[in-house]
């Protein structure tokens, strides 16, 4: 399994890229960021020093949208790093949440997410691509590879990735709702003509690694209750579309929210979001990864059994290097223990 690290782009600029050293330091994989140009700094600037501070790892937002930049923009942004770098990104994408709803916007539809994955992968890619009448491509470009991974949780979401994405992210950890999901994903992929595992799955969800106790998993569950509510914007889009009664998504996705009463995206995605308080503990048990170490590799190795590609830790917490110390020294070599020498 390979693990990435999702960091905010919080100023300054200089502890993100330090983080992002860390991770690959510690055998992280993948460093991904929060796209939201208001909330935080622009990520495709930090990208490109996170790029020449490290070696291997690849970056990309979790996740971008169609609404906030022109396509063949994000197709641009992310070649030229290609260029400069040598084809380590991945460009993480969905609907659009705070990034849209922050200037009153709202998400885009799902036949204008599809058309921007075509144009996007095809300029990314080095290929022309049909963009508002005109044939474009980038004569500069050579050799740029770009996978594109799309964010759902709606059946008509999950149907479009397992038809179109390279990859299929869910942002959450529990094991039903996951294994459901990658299902879906998997049957449109095999229904479009693809092999379904062609479409890598990466699950994305706060980790806290805790000490055994439970005063210690009380604070931890506070610290990553704002994680629900994140999840919760995007549910309340899907039950909106499809009702709550359990006939399109699973209940366990949408009973929880039924005392979500509003949120504010000035909180979002912080510890403490004071909109947060309807999550109850046990959501915020099966979404995230809380407990000692022990319980951490269990549930990564339920998550990979089902067929989890990359887990990716949210690192929103008052915990930070500690938790992504504790993964890279003791989750990551159990999880993914190393060759032996001599057999």
């Amino acid at each position: 399994m390979d693990f990435g690290v999702v960091l905010q782009n919080d100023p300054p600029a200089f502890r993100v890229v330090e983080f992002a050293r860390q991770a690959e330091l510690l055998g992280f994989t993948h460093v991904w960021t929060f796209d939201s140009h208001l909330l935080w700094q622009e990520p495709y600037v930090v990208y490109s020093q996170i790029l020449a501070n490290t070696r291997r790892v690849t970056v990309g937002p979790m996740v971008t949208n169609p609404a906030t930049r022109d396509w063949t923009v994000t197709a641009s942004l992310f070649a030229t790093l290609n260029e400069m770098f040598g084809n380590r990104t991945i460009c993480g994408i969905g609907r659009g949440d705070s990034a849209v709803r922050v200037t009153n916007g709202a998400p885009v539809t799902l036949a204008m997410l599809r058309e921007s994955i075509d144009v996007i992968r095809a300029l990314a890619n080095g290929r022309q691509a049909q963009y508002k009448g005109n044939l474009l491509q980038f004569p500069w470009s050579q050799g740029s590879q770009l996978p594109i991974w799309v964010a759902a949780y709606g059946p008509k979401a999950l149907a479009l990735t397992g038809e179109i994405g390279d990859g299929f992210i869910l942002q959450l950890g529990d094991p039903d709702i996951t294994a459901w999901s990658i299902a879906a994903v998997r049957k449109a992929a095999a229904d479009a003509g693809r092999n379904p595992d062609d479409v890598r799955i990466c699950v994305a969800a706060p980790a806290y690694v805790t000490d055994g106790t439970d005063a210690h998993l009380a604070h931890a569950r506070d610290q990553c209750r704002w994680f629900g509510g994140m999840v919760g914007n995007h549910v309340a889009d899907v039950v909106a579309r499809y009702g709550a009664d359990g006939a399109a998504i699973p209940k366990a996705l949408s009973d929880y929210i039924a005392g979500r009463k509003g949120y504010d995206y000035n909180q979002h995605g912080k510890a403490g979001n004071t909109h947060t308080d309807f999550v109850p503990d046990d959501v915020i048990d099966r979404f995230c990864l809380i407990g000692p170490v022990d319980r951490q590799v269990e549930r990564l190795k339920e998550l990979e059994a089902l067929g989890v590609d990359q887990f990716a830790l949210y690192l929103q917490h008052d915990d930070k290097t500690r938790t992504l110390q504790a993964y890279g020294d003791h989750v990551l070599p159990r999880v993914n223990p190393p060759k032996a020498a001599k057999a």
